[in-house]
């Protein structure tokens, strides 16, 4: 049986559940946008029929705004993660102890989320694409002061700033992919941002430790404000704006004529005609010549479109956010998962650089590789498998697609983590060959990135209209986690030891990581606890302008 559906663009059926839609046309009977290649595929959000909107541009427009976002998330990524492979001789070199280096990259994650209660606020005033060039820019300026700053006051501060600066990259790429792609593919295009965030991070150690050896540490700064400035001229010019102000939300109806009306060429539209008799024939948007309307220089435009300055309101309503169920679940199950990728970060030069394994930066670096071979399995597994794995089990619910379907595959991660911190932190205690503490790195960075990607879509699916200022709460939650991890590990792991540190790691992560099953179980009621909140909401938006 269908969900209903709105009449018209301006239309709000408050009664449906946040969330649930129906993604999977069984029965061929709704009236309203269809996917090209799966044609019982709803289209969610029913994009406008104006070509500029983002979920009409060309396959082409498309992958290259996600490109471009990409590339911002890599080399964003890897300037944050420049630290990990060469913590002993940056230490030296500073005049900065292990501890006050892990402390610093806590103050650093605090800022990676706090700051967004000021970047995405912004940059949905004023453009994303402001933000991001913005942004970069300011990095590029603290990554060079980074081997300048000796002492344990300026490395707080710059951490504080490189913090700060370059916040955007955990909310801001997955606002953009919002924007560009619809329910039943986005979650493939949220694992190619995991892989980039995560596999940054993992990858940034493995040059960092030859850079190190080669060259001294200062160019691990160098480098990697090189790349961020070649990042900056390439966005420069081929970024655009993705802001869209929507009319709609959710699933519209459509008429036959609404299905001509998009294709302005009357003799190629007999064969449109025709389909739009059935309802499950409307075509879509990407059967649809969609032609842009604005020049290259009006898409290479800093500034986005006047809006009303609400920029207070979206930074309250982010820590309003906190006190809904959902919300605040994605925030703490990311967190959860990042706070893993912490600890292995802040030991592994410590492990691998003392005895009895030695390894010079470089091959702690290069131990790296297997992170990167982890996130790469894990970004497939939650992407592509993921958004086949929905529509799999929508298909078995009468075609209704429900946002916890996809915490299932939590399974995986929930096993995998405690086996990979024993094998890392008892493995280490007990001194195993140097294969086995790799294999545990890898392992942990697929857990990782299925945390990454899992948590984030979850939270889009569910309140997709409000989802930019909901990204703020999850990672103000998830990195507030990640400061308080980063401030302790150090004393934790001197007080402890490596093997009773990671066997107690181990079995909490195994309880805090268990929690998706509570919310396979009541988080569609948690959802309805805020249904009438969350249309509320939504309708103000719509009225004021600030649906993206």
């Amino acid at each position: 049986m269908a969900l209903p559906v709105a009449s018209n663009h301006g239309d709000i059926d408050e009664s449906l559940v946040p969330g649930t839609v129906h993604l999977v046309d069984l029965e061929h009977t709704m009236v309203t946008r269809h996917a090209k290649d799966q044609r019982d595929i709803v289209l969610v959000p029913t994009p406008s029929a104006d070509p500029e909107d983002p979920l009409n541009w060309t396959p082409r427009r498309k992958y290259m705004a996600l490109t471009c976002a990409l590339l911002y998330t890599w080399f964003n990524g890897m300037a944050l993660s420049v630290v990990y492979s060469v913590l002993v001789p940056l230490s030296e070199a500073l005049s900065v102890t292990e501890g006050d280096l892990n402390a610093g990259t806590g103050y650093m994650f605090l800022l990676l989320g706090w700051g967004l209660l000021f970047w995405q606020p912004f940059a949905l005033q004023y453009g994303k694409r402001l933000t991001y060039l913005v942004s970069l820019l300011a990095l590029i300026a603290v990554t060079v002061w980074g081997p300048y700053a000796r002492g344990n006051g300026q490395w707080i501060a710059n951490r504080v700033l490189t913090g700060f600066f370059a916040a955007p990259i955990e909310a801001l790429p997955e606002t953009s992919i919002a924007d560009l792609f619809f329910a039943h593919e986005r979650a493939t295009y949220m694992g190619w941002y995991a892989f980039t965030l995560a596999g940054s991070n993992f990858f940034a150690p493995v040059i960092c430790g030859f850079i190190n050896d080669g060259v001294g540490y200062g160019w691990v700064f160098y480098f990697q404000a090189i790349f961020c400035a070649a990042t900056w001229i390439f966005l420069f010019f081929f970024m655009e704006e993705t802001n869209y102000d929507r009319r709609t939300v959710g699933i519209v109806a459509e008429t036959s004529d609404q299905a001509i009306e998009t294709n302005p060429d009357a003799e190629k539209n007999k064969e449109a005609t025709a389909d739009s008799a059935d309802p499950e024939r409307l075509s879509s948007p990407e059967r649809l010549p969609v032609v842009s309307t604005k020049t290259f220089l009006q898409k290479m435009s800093i500034m986005d479109r006047p809006r009303p300055f609400m920029m207070h309101y979206r930074a309250w309503q982010s820590l309003k956010l906190l006190s809904w169920p959902c919300v605040f679940y994605s925030g703490f199950s990311y967190g959860t998962y990042l706070i893993y990728f912490n600890i292995l970060n802040a030991t592994a030069s410590i492990i691998l650089g003392g005895p009895p394994y030695n390894f010079r930066p470089s091959l702690v670096g290069l131990s790296y590789i297997s992170c990167v071979i982890g996130v790469s399995a894990a970004s497939a597994f939650t992407g592509v498998f993921s958004d086949r794995f929905i529509i799999r089990l929508a298909r078995k619910n009468n075609g209704v697609s429900e946002p916890e379907h996809r915490l299932w595959l939590f399974t995986v991660s929930t096993l995998v983590i405690p086996a990979s911190l024993i094998l890392w932190g008892v493995g280490a205690a007990h001194e195993v060959h140097w294969f086995g503490l790799v294999v545990a790195m890898g392992t942990t960075a697929f857990a990782n990135t299925m945390g990454v990607t899992l948590s984030v879509s979850y939270l889009i699916d569910t309140y997709r209209d409000i989802s930019g200022d909901a990204l703020t709460t999850c990672i103000i939650i998830r990195n507030t986690m990640s400061f308080a991890i980063g401030y302790g590990i150090t004393p934790w792991l001197e007080n402890l030891g490596y093997q009773n540190c990671f066997i107690s790691v181990a079995f909490v992560g195994l309880g805090i990581c268990s929690v998706y099953l509570v919310m396979i179980k009541w988080g569609k009621t948690f959802r309805e606890m805020k249904r009438v909140s969350y249309w509320r909401e939504v309708k103000k938006r719509i009225d004021l302008g600030l649906v993206h």
